[in-house]
């Protein structure tokens, strides 16, 4: 990413503190950037975690908790705050789970990062996330590449969830956000692998991925993994969470810091 770039999204970001009176603990990209297979134009993702001041927390009625801006010139900047990311870690959210694992990062507080990663291992659920990514998986699907014609950039929002899920089967933790990363898992289906770094390298390149014909293997690879982690989820174990009293302690150990 180009510097002046990155220079510009951390200026936003400093600019951000001042106007909500928070101080912004961690700041990474999120989407199609942080994911590997952005165009030429696709946005900046910017997502956020932030602190307030302690009084902040203190009153009888809830308050807005989350910050967000309408993109402006293809950057898009909205952020949780910390009370909030660590309710949505109890529930297992892999979109924050995502965000601890972005290889873009703009700002970060060690201390404060360490502690809520440290945190996140003992709430990461395997079933949760495998719902979450094989929901997203059928649902891109059943939407854009059940016809003959089809928008090809969208096998990428088919094909990552999928293979986040596989990457969870085999190693029983959050998925990492980098999808070439995760294409590793199919290396050997030498076709199928073949095929999408094909794909991949034309959207890089900046070429419209625009409709064209349906592949037929993808397809077909698709609907088999579709069907396997559907027959799959009804024998995950529920995993027991720790005492919700502990994320009570870790909030206040992170305002205090």
């Amino acid at each position: 990413m180009k510097q002046e770039i990155v220079k510009h999204i951390k200026g936003r970001l400093l600019e951000i503190e001042k106007e909500h009176d928070v101080q912004i603990i961690y700041a990474i990209e999120s989407g199609s950037r942080a994911w590997g297979f952005e165009s030429v134009d696709s946005d900046y993702d910017v997502r956020f975690i932030y602190i307030h001041k302690k009084d902040w927390y203190l009153n009888v009625f809830p308050k807005r908790d989350v910050i967000e801006y309408p993109i402006i010139d293809d950057f898009d900047y909205s952020g949780w705050d910390i009370k909030k990311a660590l309710f949505l870690l109890n529930k297992s959210n892999p979109v924050l789970f995502e965000w601890l694992r972005s290889p873009i990062i703009y700002m970060k507080s060690e201390p404060h990062y360490k502690t809520i990663k440290k945190v996140s291992d003992e709430y990461f659920s395997p079933i949760s996330s495998t719902f979450h990514y094989l929901h997203m998986a059928i649902g891109n699907f059943r939407e854009y590449l059940k016809k003959d014609k089809v928008r090809i950039k969208k096998y990428f929002y088919v094909l990552r969830p999928i293979l986040a899920c596989m990457w969870i089967e085999k190693f029983n933790e959050s998925p990492p956000m980098e999808f070439e990363n995760l294409l590793g898992l199919i290396k050997n289906d030498e076709s199928i692998y073949s095929c999408i770094i094909e794909l991949l390298s034309r959207k890089r390149s900046g070429k419209e991925l625009g409709l064209e014909k349906r592949i037929d293997p993808l397809n077909l690879f698709i609907e088999k993994k579709l069907e396997y982690f559907q027959s799959i989820t009804s024998e995950y174990e529920k995993q027991k969470k720790p005492k919700k009293e502990h994320l009570d302690s870790i909030f206040r150990d992170l305002l205090n810091m």
